[in-house]
């Protein structure tokens, strides 16, 4: 089980920071999700992708690291899911590679520049648009 909140975010980050086929989120959600539902499902990938019957504007992508300071200021859902962040403080959870603790603990820089992304996935739409 996820979160609706949470799916939508992991959709808009496979498929608008990391340029995947939709199909393959939807794919990986049928395998893994106990309350899976194919029409919610796929309309959910569509509605992010751009592509469904009510689909989201294409320009919208979701911002991960926003999203946590928005629907999770405390860090808690951070904290309960990730437990190598489990000793960071409210919502320094959500840049914990900004901290010199992180640093020292060998957590990770981003994968990506999110903004960088964001600009290549809407130049991608837009060529498709003028097609």
């Amino acid at each position: 089980w996820m979160h609706n909140r949470v799916r939508m975010i992991v959709a808009s980050f496979l498929v608008k920071d990391l340029h995947l086929e939709w199909q393959q989120g939807a794919d990986w959600f049928e395998q893994c999700l106990s309350d899976f539902d194919p029409a919610s499902n796929s309309h959910g990938w569509q509605w992010t992708a751009g592509c469904g019957t009510d689909a989201s504007p294409y320009y919208r992508v979701f911002n991960p690291i926003l999203q946590g300071y928005k629907f999770d200021p405390d860090g808690n859902y951070v904290r309960k899911y990730i437990p190598e962040l489990s000793h960071l403080e409210g919502a320094e959870v959500h840049e914990p590679w900004l901290l010199v603790d992180g640093l020292i603990n060998g957590y990770p820089e981003p994968m990506l520049d999110h903004s960088k992304e964001r600009d290549e996935s809407l130049r991608r739409l837009e060529e498709i648009k003028e097609k």
